[in-house]
C-alpha cells in the first residue's frame, strides 16, 4: 500500500506573465516575479535566453578576463548586465566595460548606455538576428561607443567583428574582423590571443 501523495510537493504549474497593454517596461524587468535568468526586454517584449553552449561559455570567460587584466584602472568588467537604453529596451549584453564610477552598489541592475564604454554580444544559435542587426542598431543609437560580435569559426576559435560609434549619425562602422588575435588601441590599448578559448587560467 503505498502512501498518499503530499499536496506540498506537488509543483505547482507556472504562469507566465501575461504584458499589459502596450508592453513591459524596462522597470518591469526587476519586478516580474520568477522570470528565468537572462531575461532581456526588447521593444516591450520579454526574450528568454536558450541553454548556454559551451563555446559561448568560454568567449565571455576569455573575453571578462582579457578585458579586466587589460582596462585601465578606472574602467571595470562585468558580464551579463542590462543596459537601460529606453523605457521598452534593455538588452543584455554578454560582456561589458564601464567608468567604475558607474558602479552604484551591489543591487544595481542595469546601466546607462552613456556609461557603457564597450558591449561584447557571443552570438548563439537562437540570438543570431539579435545580435547581428537588432541590437547593434539599438545600441548605435543610445549611445553605447563601441560594439563587438563574437562568432565561432569552423574550429570553435572566436571571430571578432569590432565597430565604433560615428556619433553624428549614431550608427555603427565597421573597423575590423580579427582572427587569432584581436590588436586594438581603442577603447584602450589591447591583444586578446583568441586561440586561447580553451585553456585554463594557470
Amino acid at each position: 500500500m503505498s502512501a498518499a501523495p503530499d499536496p506540498r510537493l506537488e509543483q505547482q504549474p507556472y504562469r507566465w506573465p501575461v504584458p499589459p497593454e502596450g508592453g513591459w517596461t524596462a522597470d518591469d524587468l526587476d519586478r516580474i516575479p520568477g522570470l528565468p535568468p537572462h531575461t532581456e526586454l526588447i521593444d516591450g517584449s520579454l526574450v528568454f535566453m536558450s541553454p548556454q553552449t559551451a563555446f559561448h561559455g568560454r568567449a565571455m570567460r576569455l573575453f571578462e578576463n582579457a578585458l579586466l587584466d587589460q582596462a585601465p584602472a578606472d574602467l571595470d568588467v562585468l558580464r551579463e548586465m542590462t543596459i537601460r537604453l529606453d523605457e521598452r529596451n534593455r538588452p543584455e549584453p554578454d560582456v561589458l566595460v564601464f567608468p567604475a564610477e558607474a558602479n552604484t552598489g551591489p543591487r544595481q541592475t542595469w546601466f546607462r548606455p552613456e556609461d557603457v564604454v564597450l558591449a561584447v554580444e557571443v552570438v548563439s544559435d537562437d540570438s543570431v538576428q539579435r545580435d547581428r542587426e537588432v541590437k547593434p542598431r539599438k545600441y548605435a543609437a543610445a549611445g553605447v561607443r563601441h560594439f563587438w560580435r563574437v562568432e565561432a569559426d569552423e574550429e570553435g576559435v572566436p571571430v571578432v567583428y569590432v565597430y565604433e560609434l560615428d556619433p553624428a549619425l549614431k550608427v555603427y562602422v565597421p573597423t575590423g574582423i580579427h582572427r587569432d588575435k584581436l590588436t586594438l588601441t581603442v577603447p584602450f590599448p589591447l591583444e586578446i590571443d583568441l586561440t586561447a578559448i580553451n585553456r585554463r587560467r594557470p
